[in-house]
């Protein structure tokens, strides 16, 4: 659903230069099933703004972006998330599985080469957050980022990694997402583990928020008078604004999360932050306004064509 000139897109937020990769933007899953607290009436009442980028009617579909974030901050080069990656085995999870896409091409496409990378930030440990961590050399997966420091939320690398038998044995695929795209990191000696609170440079700082999983984190940007929080998958679809009490289906501590959600889009609204989701159609990104029983949508982001 987006077009090849929307692909890459930027915008200034201060003295940070942010820079849109989207692999691709598409129905995903029924709305019903993806958030199943979200009654239809709130789905057709909102119909207006929610078509085309964020729900499709005719089939009562979620449309979703898969997208990474490039931030050139402090002189440095720092990417959030990084998406499926290609040719992983992901039985069960539908478009993840042997998946192809274009996103080193993209990236060149933003002036980015792999080794100009100076940061790498998983949000979280989620299949569509970290395929592209690595790629394969000779049967073999590496760092795709070759200088990069990986910053990996501890909590979900506990969880996930073998001293929690892979998601406490969840599913066989979290094994599978652990072994090629984030064990090969540890081995090269260029994963940072941290919780709570940590500071990447003078403009960015990452902060704990769980309950989507159990190390989800937000990344705060400050720069001049701009605000933005990259939240990850806080949100997938606007009508969380709205409905901020309701979950995605894969929230793995459903209380947790919205307790999050609401204090993230709370600080948000009253600091005047960019909230920026992983998943969001259109510009991507939204301000966002307190509401009654939750918040209401403000001006889009001013993105575009890079």
């Amino acid at each position: 659903m987006t077009n090849q000139n929307e692909r890459v897109q930027s915008m200034m937020l201060g003295e940070v230069e942010v820079i849109r990769i989207v692999e691709w933007h598409e129905p995903f899953l029924p709305a019903s099933g993806m958030f199943p607290d979200v009654t239809a009436d709130v789905w057709r009442d909102n119909e207006s703004w929610l078509v085309p980028d964020h729900w499709e009617p005719e089939s009562d579909s979620a449309v979703v972006a898969l997208q990474s974030w490039v931030l050139r901050s402090a002189g440095r080069t720092v990417l959030v998330d990084t998406g499926a990656g290609n040719g992983r085995e992901r039985p069960g999870m539908g478009p993840f599985h042997q998946a192809r896409s274009d996103f080193p091409a993209l990236l060149e496409r933003a002036g980015v080469h792999p080794r100009d990378v100076d940061v790498v930030v998983n949000t979280h440990l989620h299949v569509d957050h970290v395929g592209w961590n690595t790629v394969d050399a000779d049967g073999q997966w590496v760092p795709m980022f070759p200088r990069a420091q990986y910053l990996i939320p501890a909590a979900d690398d506990f969880h996930y990694g073998p001293d929690n038998a892979y998601g406490n044995r969840g599913q066989v695929v979290d094994r599978l997402i652990y072994e090629d795209s984030v064990a090969p990191i540890h081995r090269a000696g260029q994963a940072v583990l941290w919780d709570g609170l940590h500071r990447i440079d003078e403009h960015l700082t990452l902060e704990s928020a769980p309950g989507h999983t159990p190390g989800s984190s937000v990344l705060r940007l400050a720069s001049g008078s701009d605000r933005a929080v990259f939240v990850g998958d806080l949100l997938h679809s606007p009508v969380q604004f709205l409905q901020p009490c309701c979950n995605s289906d894969s929230c793995q501590a459903p209380d947790q999360a919205v307790a999050s959600r609401r204090r993230i889009l709370g600080r948000a609204a009253d600091e005047r932050e960019l909230v920026v989701p992983a998943h969001f159609g259109g510009a991507g990104a939204v301000q966002v306004r307190r509401g009654s029983g939750g918040f209401t949508l403000g001006p889009w982001a001013p993105i575009g064509p890079r």
